[in-house]
C-alpha cells in the first residue's frame, strides 16, 4: 500500500516521532484516498488540497505538529476498512479523512466509532453517510445540496420536461431522487430516470434512449473523474442539435478535467459549491498556493474539500488546546464557521453536516482556458434529508 507523509518538516518528522519525550507533540491525520484505480484523479486532488493547506498555514497548531499519513485504498471498501484499522492501531492517528466513495466511508464508520476517532468526510456525498457514525463530520457537500439549485434553475428557465442519467450507486441515486423531487415540485416532469453502471461505464445506449424521449433537458450526474468520458459521448449524440439542454451537477464539468473536454461544453449549466474561477481573495490565494506546490495543477471540488477538512482539523485542535480526545474534537467542530476558498462555510451544530455555498455556473472560455463561471449565488443550503442529533 502507498504510505506517504505530508509535513512542512517531513525530513525531520521520523526522527522526532522516534523520540518518546516528543511523541505526544505530533498529531497524525490518516488520509484514506484512491491514489490508484478508477478514482485516482479524486485521490490526487484530495492529497494536493491537504498539501496546499500545510503550505499556506504551516503544520503547527496548539503547540502540536500535524503530520499527514496518506494510504491508497484503490477505491475498494474492504481495503479502506483495513487501512483505517491500521492507521488507528499502528499509526495512532488522531483523525481520519478522505473517503473517495460512499461505500468506503460506510466501511470506515464502525472503525471511527469504536476507536472514537473523528473522521472527516471530504468526498462521499450521499446524505446517509454522516448519520452512520457519531464521529463523522462532513467537509464536502451532499447530493441534495448540489442538486436542488440546478432543479430550481431549470424550472425557472423554461425547462418543463427532463430525463435524468446518473451513475448507479448511492450518490447517483440521491441525485436522481432529489432532482426529480425538486423539479416536479416546481411544476416540471421527469420523463425517465436512467442509471449507468459505476464501473466501466458505457453511456451511449442510455444517452440514445434519453434523446429519443425528446425532453427539454437532460440532467446528468457522474462522480468526479468520469465527466470527460460522459461528455464526449453526449457531444457525439448532438443533444444541442435536437434542442435538448444538457445540465448537471458540477462533478460532470470537473475543474481538473474541463480543459480536456473542448469547446463543445461551452455554455453548459451546472450547480456546485466550488469553481477554480470563484472570485474571492481566499480563493485566489488558494489557487495560487495550490498551483505552486502541485506542479501548476488546477484545484477542483475535491481539493477544496480537503483544504477545508484540514481547516476543520486545525480549528478543532485550537479549540481543545491540542487535546486529541475524539469526542472533544467532534464537539469543537459543531457550529464552526469560516471563510473558505468556496465562500462562507459552516458545520451544522446538530447534524455535523457541512453547509456550503452553492452557485449556478456556465462553462466559458477565459484567458484561453475553460472555466465554470459562476453567474448566480444559490445561497447556503442545509442538507434536507435528516435532522439527526447524535
Amino acid at each position: 500500500m502507498r504510505n506517504r507523509i505530508l509535513s512542512g518538516l517531513a525530513a525531520g518528522a521520523f526522527a522526532l516521532a522516534a523520540v518518546p519525550a516528543l511523541a505526544q507533540e505530533v498529531v497524525k491525520v490518516g488520509l484514506i484516498l484512491p491514489m490508484t484505480g478508477q478514482q485516482a484523479s479524486t485521490g490526487r486532488q484530495l492529497e494536493a488540497g491537504a498539501k496546499a493547506f500545510l503550505a499556506q498555514r504551516g503544520n503547527m497548531v496548539a503547540g502540536k505538529r500535524v503530520e499527514i499519513v496518506v494510504k491508497d485504498d484503490q477505491g475498494v471498501a474492504d481495503i479502506s476498512k483495513r487501512l483505517a484499522q491500521e492507521l488507528v492501531v499502528n499509526d495512532k492517528v488522531a483523525f481520519l479523512g478522505g473517503f473517495g466513495l460512499t461505500p468506503i466511508a460506510m466501511a470506515v464508520g464502525p472503525v471511527a466509532t469504536q476507536a472514537k476517532v473523528p473522521a472527516i468526510i471530504m468526498t462521499a456525498a450521499t446524505s446517509a453517510v454522516v448519520p452512520q457514525s457519531p464521529f463523522f463530520v462532513r467537509a464536502g457537500r451532499t447530493m441534495p445540496q448540489m442538486t436542488f439549485p440546478i432543479a430550481d434553475w431549470a424550472a425557472k428557465n423554461g425547462i418543463k420536461s427532463a430525463v435524468t442519467l446518473v451513475s448507479d450507486y448511492a450518490p447517483g441515486i440521491d441525485a436522481e431522487k432529489f432532482f426529480k423531487q425538486r423539479f416536479e415540485e416546481a411544476g416540471g416532469k421527469v420523463l425517465d430516470s436512467l442509471r449507468a453502471p459505476l464501473a466501466s461505464p458505457e453511456f451511449s445506449p442510455f444517452l440514445q434512449k434519453a434523446k429519443d424521449l425528446k425532453p427539454d433537458a437532460l440532467f446528468l450526474f457522474v462522480p468526479s473523474g468520469q465527466g470527460a468520458t460522459l461528455m464526449k459521448q453526449v457531444i457525439d449524440r448532438d443533444f444541442a442539435g435536437s434542442k435538448i439542454r444538457v445540465i448537471a451537477t458540477g462533478d460532470v464539468t470537473d475543474d481538473d478535467l474541463l480543459n480536456d473536454m473542448g469547446d463543445s461544453v461551452l455554455g453548459m449549466i451546472t450547480s456546485h459549491d466550488y469553481s477554480a474561477d470563484h472570485n474571492s481573495p481566499e480563493n485566489k490565494a488558494f489557487v495560487e498556493i495550490f498551483r505552486k506546490v502541485n506542479n501548476n495543477m488546477r484545484p477542483n471540488m475535491m481539493a477544496v474539500a480537503a483544504f477545508d477538512g484540514m481547516e476543520l482539523i486545525f480549528r478543532s485542535l485550537e479549540a481543545t488546546k491540542g487535546d486529541t480526545n475524539g469526542q472533544k474534537l467532534v464537539d469543537a467542530m459543531r457550529g464552526l464557521k469560516w471563510m473558505s476558498p468556496r465562500g462562507p462555510m459552516e458545520i451544522d451544530a446538530q447534524t455535523r453536516e457541512a453547509i456550503p455555498p452553492m452557485y449556478i455556473r456556465k462553462v466559458e472560455r477565459k484567458n484561453g482556458e475553460l472555466y465554470n463561471v459562476e453567474f448566480q449565488d444559490a445561497g447556503s443550503i442545509k442538507d434536507p434529508t435528516h435532522t439527526h442529533t447524535k
